[in-house]
């Protein structure tokens, strides 16, 4: 019954809690409002969310949130310094990244960090031949961008989803 009405608690708890935070929520109208909201948008969106593999070690998760928020800070640095810089100094590349993990949400995933640290934009995940394509503002080496994102993302995403 419960999961009838909440098929992503966790989903509906996040919508909440975000719902919360923009409104700056100091009503009781906007607070039964985003409860509603928390309800209903995952119910009618419950079709299109995949069942994620399941979260094998939540203290990584941690971590590598950790890696991840400080990865955009220095990152957001560089490009300014890159952008205010020369722009011919600038060698930006499309690099592919083969995966060694084959789990489409956490290959999205992967695609995701990579697109929120400044500088690059993952453009597609190929689950045919399990490559990542990336857009980087600077690559003047290619292979270390691939190596970076291997070892600092997919990695760690493999040992939180034991994937």
């Amino acid at each position: 019954m419960m999961r009838a009405i909440l098929p992503r608690p966790r989903l509906a708890l996040a919508v909440f809690l975000l719902w919360a935070v923009i409104t700056n929520a100091a009503s009781l109208g906007l607070l039964v409002l985003g409860g509603v909201l928390a309800i209903v948008l995952p119910l009618l969106s419950r079709r299109f969310w995949p069942d994620p593999p399941r979260l094998v070690r939540p203290w990584r998760a941690l971590r590598f949130m950790g890696v991840v928020a400080l990865d955009i800070v220095t990152a957001n640095l560089r490009v300014a310094r890159q952008v205010v810089g020369p722009l011919h100094r600038l060698s930006p590349a499309f690099v592919e990244v083969p995966l060694d993990l084959h789990e489409p949400f956490v290959a999205t995933l992967l695609g995701s960090v990579v697109s929120l640290t400044p500088g690059t934009v993952s453009i597609n995940v190929d689950q045919e031949r399990w490559v990542l394509l990336v857009h980087a503002l600077d690559a003047p080496d290619p292979q270390a961008l691939i190596r970076e994102i291997k070892e600092r993302y997919e990695m760690a995403l493999r040992e939180i989803f034991a994937c």
